[in-house]
């Protein structure tokens, strides 16, 4: 098969937004080479998925998109599928057993590959690949052995988030080495990027229209440790800082934080630096010792509470938003109670909570196997269940009060939804700095007038639905108070 013969491209992307910038990548390397990206499966040449593999809910998604496209082989255009990212890399040796129809795959190091992928024929019925087994030997391959850190290209991208906002990854991997996690087998190593090559990404992101900068990495606040550059998060919140001010304004926000790396320093640099905006998402995973200790965390309870009263008191009006997993082996009923009074005690502005997965080849991947060890999957539904209806609580009344107080703030305009019945009103999703995207609620704003998406809007909260705030612009609250009486 000729490269010729394909020229329409359908792209899929799965899992996190470390991935999905993997995809922008890829995407505009293919666009570049002269394909077109279609909408449609059926109208494509060939079917890209760029895969997620690090649970095993997410490796069976991913294994049913690839077999869904290779179907469409017998039924419309499709000649090639081919399979990227973490599930590659982390299954090589099986994924052409669950998907036989694959015709070539890409490992997390290798997406520079992917107009090769499209073009070269199979050999001898076996699809071809390339899959460096870790990223020191992809780099050695590319001329790049004695450059520490990320060396990887990210500026060129097809933005495939809202114009005005956008992942910007720092570092890629994770020193961390957590009982659970399988992300240290799939992506390596901690490599960070070049302060520098982050701020050229920022200053081409921020003149394209992006106002917001959601920084990415598996573990944002080691950030710099193993390139030797001294400054770390905190140099680099103050470049970006800097850049953004420069280049009309915007918001930073943090994300992936890891608790036992937090200093001084960055609880300042959060608080001072004025585009840095007041939120930070941090996984604190559980709060009993014993589980922490299980799962390799490197952080005692008392110091993630003790971590998280500093933020609240140093970073007045901080959103906290983490994640909480239940089930872990040898989790107990005090465990979990622990964990629940943690919640209730802390108060989140969001949460999410998984139920522990057994993963092969990470530390805790066999824990399961001792009976006296392992929940139940009913016990870990049940727990799910209680944590996830005790944060709703926390989130239902904090959105309530904010819109009792009638708190005001700066609401960035993410989607249209139109006009409301009546046709007097436009309706608009948006977000305030609390709340970041795709993972939290958001704020519906209600306008007289029709605004511009992309824009910050001042607005007072006037009321709530479940997790999500209702707002209306306070420049025309003001206008219908300040009319003269009769």
């Amino acid at each position: 098969m000729s490269s010729s013969q394909i020229k329409n491209i359908a792209f899929v992307s799965l899992g996190c937004p470390k991935n999905l910038v993997d995809s922008e990548q890829m995407l505009a390397t293919v666009i570049d080479a002269g394909y077109n990206l279609v909408p449609d499966h059926d109208e494509a040449d060939a079917i890209i998925i760029n895969t997620c593999g690090f649970l095993e809910a997410s490796k069976e998604e991913s294994v049913d998109v690839i077999n869904e496209a290779v179907s469409l082989k017998e039924t419309a255009k499709v000649q090639r599928v081919i399979a990227a990212g973490c599930l590659v890399q982390r299954h090589r040796a099986k994924l052409l057993e669950w998907c036989p129809g694959i015709d070539a795959m890409i490992g997390v190091f290798d997406r520079d590959h992917i107009v090769d992928a499209l073009a070269t024929k199979l050999k001898d019925e076996t699809a071809p690949s390339w899959i460096a087994a870790n990223a020191l030997l992809a780099a050695r391959a590319r001329g790049n052995d004695e450059v520490p850190g990320y060396t990887e290209d990210d500026s060129n991208r097809l933005q495939l988030t809202p114009r005005h906002w956008a992942y910007l990854r720092v570092s890629e991997g994770c020193n961390q080495n957590c009982a659970f996690c399988t992300i240290p087998s799939i992506r390596g190593k901690m490599r960070s990027k070049p302060v520098e090559t982050i701020v050229a990404e920022a200053k081409k992101l921020l003149a394209s229209g992006v106002f917001e900068l959601n920084l990415i990495g598996q573990d944002t606040t080691s950030f710099g440790d193993d390139i030797g550059y001294e400054e770390g998060l905190v140099g680099l919140l103050t470049a970006l800082n800097n850049t953004v001010a420069t280049s009309g304004g915007g918001w930073i926000r943090l994300m992936y934080a890891y608790p036992s790396n937090f200093t001084e320093e960055m609880i300042d640099a959060i608080a001072s630096l004025p585009h840095v905006v007041k939120y930070i998402d941090i996984p604190l995973q559980h709060a009993s010792d014993s589980m922490l200790r299980a799962m390799r965390r490197n952080v005692s309870s008392k110091t993630q509470s003790e971590l998280l009263h500093t933020l609240r008191d140093r970073v007045p009006g901080i959103a906290i938003r983490t994640t909480m997993i239940t089930g872990f082996p040898g989790e107990t009923k005090e465990d979990h109670k622990t964990l629940v009074d943690f919640i209730a005690t802390h108060k989140f502005d969001a949460m999410g909570v998984f139920q522990y997965s057994a993963e092969a080849g990470t530390v805790a991947g066999t824990m399961e196997n001792d009976e006296s060890l392992r929940v139940s999957e009913k016990m870990k539904q049940t727990r799910e269940e209680e944590l996830m209806l005790l944060q709703q609580g926390i989130a239902f009344e904090t959105a309530a009060k904010r819109a009792e107080l009638e708190c005001v703030f700066g609401v960035l305009l993410d989607e249209y939804l139109g006009e409301t019945g009546e046709g007097k009103l436009h309706l608009f999703k948006g977000r305030t700095y609390h709340q970041a995207p795709d993972v939290d609620a958001c704020t519906i704003v209600m306008a007289e007038t029709k605004l511009t998406v992309g824009e910050v809007v001042k607005c007072t909260i006037t009321d709530s639905d479940e997790y999500d705030m209702i707002a209306r612009p306070t420049n025309e609250l003001e206008k219908v108070l300040s009319l003269p009486l009769r």
